[in-house]
């Protein structure tokens, strides 16, 4: 198959090349060359600009685009109507954020989010929205021929963000350690070397239509993965959403993988229904592996994840009530 990436090889489109390569596709990158561009040198590269330098496109064929960097509806809509005509499946990597409401588990066909206001690029308020946007985008002219992935937390070797990264790292330090609890608390994570395999098989597979990819697991069970991996001693103490709330730390970035349950319009965001991903051939590697690659291929990032400082502060808080650690 001959697989074009829209997108550099940073994290997910890294994963995806090693993907494709592994299945013994042949790769041509497509991207700005800001990112990556000392990796691959064996593979071709079309150098562009997706909002003003699309000419490289044109006059050429694959079997299949993979799409890890649209974000605004019109920048996706010109790429794709060029490809139209010359590609044959167009998989489009969206977000489970295009969701309108998380009041209730949502599958597939959930109503979507809509723009704050009519012709928003706000990405930062509006990501949601134009993810779903995008989609519909690249549908109109793939009609029958895409797939979007609406993918959850990605997470694992070579992330960027530092929001899984956090865990591991936090839990080799060791000694007591703040978790929102409790343990059985429903997460949704992927790695990004299970979703750029599975994309890569929607690719070869011609799969069409919407999917929500990510994985189920607990708060527990990732420390708990943590703490096997590296053999910490560290003990997790757990506290409410109620307490978090109160000494106003910050949902996913200071905390993460935190999001308060009592906010009624994203209890469920870490339960999405997952079950047509599934039955389409996703699967999902130990959370051992995860942690174990991220520790070995992942950096924490500055200003993710709690300062030591403000941990110190916020365990002496919680035990200042008496309530007690955590077992274990």
């Amino acid at each position: 198959m001959r697989l074009l990436l829209l997108g550099g090889p940073k994290f997910l489109g890294r994963a995806v090349i090693d993907a494709a390569l592994e299945h013994g596709h042949v790769v041509t990158l497509f991207n700005r060359g800001q990112t990556g561009s000392e990796l691959y040198p064996e593979l071709e590269r079309i150098a562009g600009d997706r909002v003003s330098g699309l000419d490289g496109l044109r006059g050429r064929e694959w079997d299949a685009v993979v799409d890890t960097s649209g974000y605004l509806p019109r920048v996706v809509a010109a790429g794709a109507a060029l490809l139209a005509d010359a590609v044959e499946h167009y998989v489009f990597v969206s977000s489970i954020s295009v969701y309108a409401s998380f009041a209730e588990i949502v599958d597939e066909g959930a109503p979507l989010a809509q723009l704050s206001e009519p012709g928003s690029e706000a990405i930062g308020k509006d990501y949601g929205a134009l993810k779903a946007l995008c989609e519909q985008m690249v549908e109109t002219s793939f009609p029958g021929r895409s797939a979007a992935i609406r993918a959850g937390l990605i997470v694992g070797p070579h992330d960027p963000t530092g929001r899984f990264t956090y865990w591991p790292h936090r839990i080799a330090r060791g000694g007591d350690v703040l978790v929102p609890g409790p343990a059985w608390r429903p997460l949704q994570l992927v790695d990004v070397r299970d979703l750029a395999r599975w994309i890569v098989l929607a690719a070869e597979g011609g799969l069409a239509g919407p999917f929500n990819a990510t994985g189920p697991t607990t708060m527990g069970a990732v420390v708990d993965a943590a703490r096997r991996v590296t053999d910490a001693s560290a003990r997790a103490v757990e506290v409410d959403d109620a307490f978090l709330a109160e000494h106003e730390v910050d949902e996913w970035m200071e905390l993460p993988l935190w999001l308060d349950t009592r906010n009624e319009d994203w209890r469920h965001f870490l339960e999405v229904d997952v079950s047509r991903a599934i039955a389409a051939g996703l699967v999902f590697r130990s959370l051992d592996e995860t942690v174990a690659a991220t520790l070995e291929r992942a950096e924490t990032v500055a200003g993710v994840g709690l300062a030591p400082e403000r941990e110190q502060e916020l365990l002496a808080a919680w035990w200042s009530r008496g309530t007690p650690a955590a077992p274990g």
